[in-house]
């Protein structure tokens, strides 16, 4: 069974926080901006990472159901690791943007 990690930040919101910000103008704000899908996706993997934690502490006082602490800990895991992934693109596009002749 394959997990696929819980990401926030659709295309279409992407697409429009982009055109907001295109024309070079101040960052948009509101529920569509880029600024608001990214807190969006980070709110997401930090509940991923509490359900995670609670399905764990279920299993460790006795309780709860050992497929589901091993499901939420794969997704919490599979979160932390797209997070991850894009947090170092994130830091390699700043550095090529760094290098850029003016």
């Amino acid at each position: 069974m394959t997990i696929i990690p819980t990401i926030v930040i659709t295309p279409s919101i992407a697409a429009e926080a982009d055109s907001r910000t295109a024309g070079g103008g101040a960052p948009a704000e509101g529920p569509n901006s880029f600024g608001s899908a990214i807190t969006q996706a980070l709110r997401a993997a930090v509940q991923t990472g509490h359900t995670a934690d609670d399905q764990t502490m279920k299993a460790t006082s006795g309780g709860g159901n050992l497929t589901e602490v091993v499901t939420a800990l794969s997704h919490a895991e599979m979160t932390l690791r797209a997070a991850t992934v894009i947090r170092d693109r994130v830091v390699q596009a700043y550095q090529d943007i760094i290098k850029m002749p003016i």
